[in-house]
């Protein structure tokens, strides 16, 4: 007869043999997963042949809700490919989480997974338009900069960095904000690279405030030192939608003055923009361009959740005239900034957030367009 110490002994072996036999079964539960997953992630690759030389390219293409539940997947933008830098990429969705630089409301931080989170809803063509990104340039989701969360003239310093490395290559950033500071440092790295950029900007407010509370760096600033920087092609940019109180009546006069064009909203009012994105279209020629799209500059009842609203602002066709008006130019990068999520619960404005982005994406140089 077996000892005490013996039987308990054995019925250790028994229950650490039952322990592994369910791991190992996890383990292949788990191997069967991951394959299901790698297929289904193949499933947003597709081949189409290139304009150059005929070659056959492969291109991302976002996960259809057909392929994968929508409410399942990888939270990236788009449910495009994740990618740790943006080699081999024409263009790129990129996060800068930040809010440090705002005076009242904060949340923007939120804003790029929130809109990320949205983007689920966004089709990969648009019938209307014609426009197909992706059957003719590569994009992914490179994640989001990292960057100091204490420290705002640092941070700024390090999204510079982050920026310079993203556009060595010629891609072209497409930001999810994050709040209006950020455009600061990403023109730095874009003007180090292709020179003074023509700015369209769309926004409630000029942002070219000399300083906020004593400090050079804010939300409210952004475009004030991009201007002293030599960033701005002053007189081929424009700011539109721009209204609201101000500090003092000559508020956008500064603005005016460097050469910018200043697109009041009471001149925006009852009007399609075609026209003036025709104008602005042929000021700009083929010089390069950065879009800023500020969510204020559309009206709170569209986009209510951002950190400084204003009313009688923009509505929401008025804002995707803007972006289609941008066709044909010479885009080398383009934000969408101070979405705020806890001001809207409903995730309207984050999923407003992510049209405009992929509409951004749309008049980036080389998209295929179909005849509609």
């Amino acid at each position: 007869m077996k000892s005490c110490l013996s039987q308990a002994a054995d019925l250790c072996m028994l229950e650490m043999a039952i322990v592994y036999r369910k791991c190992f079964a996890e383990m292949g539960l788990l191997c069967q997963m991951r394959e299901k997953f790698s297929t289904l992630c193949q499933l947003s690759i597709r081949k189409h042949l290139s304009t150059h030389g005929g070659q056959l390219r492969t291109f991302n293409t976002p996960l259809s809700g057909n392929d994968l539940p929508r409410c399942a997947g990888i939270a990236s933008m788009m449910r495009l490919p994740v990618y740790k830098t943006a080699d081999g990429l024409d263009a790129c969705f990129v996060g800068v989480p930040l809010d440090s630089g705002t005076s009242n409301r904060s949340g923007a931080r939120m804003g790029p997974r929130q809109i990320r989170a949205e983007s689920v809803f966004i089709r990969p063509f648009n019938p209307t338009t014609g426009a197909a990104p992706f059957e003719s340039l590569q994009v992914g989701d490179i994640g989001d900069v990292s960057f100091s969360i204490y420290n705002l003239p640092e941070a700024v310093k390090q999204i510079r960095k982050a920026y310079s490395e993203i556009v060595k290559n010629g891609c072209v950033p497409l930001t999810l904000g994050g709040d209006h500071t950020l455009s600061y440092p990403i023109l730095q790295a874009i003007k180090d690279k292709y020179g003074p950029v023509c700015l369209i900007h769309i926004d409630a407010h000029s942002d070219t405030q000399d300083t906020m509370y004593g400090e050079q760096i804010a939300h409210g600033t952004p475009f004030r030192r991009a201007i002293e920087e030599g960033c701005l092609d002053c007189e081929r940019s424009v700011q539109i939608g721009l209204r609201g109180t101000g500090y003092s009546i000559d508020d956008y006069k500064w603005v005016a003055d460097q050469g910018i064009r200043v697109v009041l909203m009471e001149e925006c009012w009852n009007k399609s923009l075609v026209p003036l994105m025709s104008e602005v279209n042929k000021k700009a020629g083929d010089r390069p361009v950065y879009i800023s799209f500020d969510i204020d500059g559309l009206d709170p009842a569209y986009a209510p959740g951002t950190g400084t609203p204003e009313i009688a602002g923009l509505t929401t066709i008025q804002g995707l005239e803007i972006i289609r008006g941008c066709k044909g130019l010479n885009v080398k990068g383009a934000d969408l900034v101070e979405v705020s999520p806890p001001y809207d619960p409903s995730g309207n404005t984050a999923l407003l957030a992510a049209n405009l982005l992929f509409e951004l994406l749309c008049v980036v140089p080389g998209v295929k367009y179909h005849k509609t």
